[in-house]
């Protein structure tokens, strides 16, 4: 007796079309000007079909920009690596999902951009930062310095595509923000 995996059903097809549609379209217009209509029409389905999985755009906006970082475990490796480790891990999480892209450009320009990345921010930096601050009283400005920094270069190579930020090889950007990553998390204060 073999087993095999149900088919989709036409349901999670049909979410997943629109997810698609709805992180190109947020990507591409940015929050306020991305349309029901135009995310539905992307997707090759009725505008009642959004409004019956998501509810509204604002529900819609939620689910299309679930992020999940993947944030590597930091506290079995030995503390120097920590600034290395994230720098490079941002670096394949920007250059394999266009999710983030489109998170970061709407985040800048829209408030409920900005929550989802605040969220983000709070349920999965923080946590890792806390595994390696050496204070904890300091953890949430740590993290926030890391992730100015991440998030910098992000906006920088990513989204204005300013030409120095592009051309740097992926061991330039590593090695010119791993020591500043790892002095944020890891360092005693100054």
């Amino acid at each position: 007796m073999t087993s095999e995996a149900p088919a989709p059903r036409r349901s999670d097809a049909t979410r997943a079309a629109i997810l698609d549609a709805a992180r190109d379209r947020f990507a591409a217009d940015g929050y306020e000007r991305a349309t029901i209509r135009a995310i539905a029409r992307d997707a090759g389905i009725d505008p009642s079909m959004v409004m019956r999985y998501y509810g509204n755009k604002e529900g819609l906006f939620a689910a299309a920009s679930e992020i999940d970082l993947r944030l590597p475990e930091l506290g079995a490796m030995p503390g120097k690596h920590v600034g290395a480790v994230l720098v490079s891990h941002f670096l394949d999480r920007w250059e394999q999902d266009e999710v983030l892209t489109a998170m970061l450009r709407v985040g800048v320009t829209n408030s409920a951009g900005a929550e989802r990345i605040r969220k983000v921010f709070k349920g999965q930096l923080l946590p890792v930062a806390a595994g390696v601050c050496p204070d904890p009283a300091q953890v949430d400005r740590r993290a926030a310095l890391a992730g100015s920094q991440i998030l910098g270069m992000a906006l920088a190579r990513y989204v204005l595509c300013i030409p120095p930020a592009v051309d740097m090889t992926r061991e330039e950007v590593i090695a010119w923000l791993a020591p500043t990553i790892q002095r944020y998390l890891t360092a005693e204060a100054p």
